[in-house]
């Protein structure tokens, strides 16, 4: 199961995620669900680093990806976490058993 914690600040504000896991729907390769995940958060990544040019803490290894953004979310880097967790939670709604998204609270 491909697990994603969207952690966001007590005005609701996404402030980055973590994602880790396999989703085991198909072998590797051709595994919809983990290509979706992976598209979602990959761009989410690209759009806040590559197009924004925003600094974050970030992990990046196989089968995991971290993003924490350094300083308080924008309305710029809100669009794009918050466009990332609509796909997210499409995906889950199709692959319940699949993916799973929490979401924390962080000060």
């Amino acid at each position: 199961m491909i697990t994603v914690e969207i952690f966001h600040q007590e005005d609701g504000k996404i402030t980055g995620f973590s994602a880790s896991g396999h989703s085991g729907t198909a072998p590797r390769g051709e595994d919809i669900v983990c290509a979706g995940v992976s598209s979602l958060t990959d761009s989410a990544y690209l759009g806040i680093t590559e197009y924004l040019h925003r600094n974050v803490i970030s992990k990046d290894s196989s089968g995991e990806l971290q993003l924490m953004l350094e300083g308080r979310p924008d309305e710029r880097t809100e669009a794009i976490l918050e466009t990332m967790l609509l796909g997210l939670m499409e995906i889950s709604k199709a692959y319940p058993k699949a993916l799973r998204i929490k979401k924390e609270t962080r000060r």
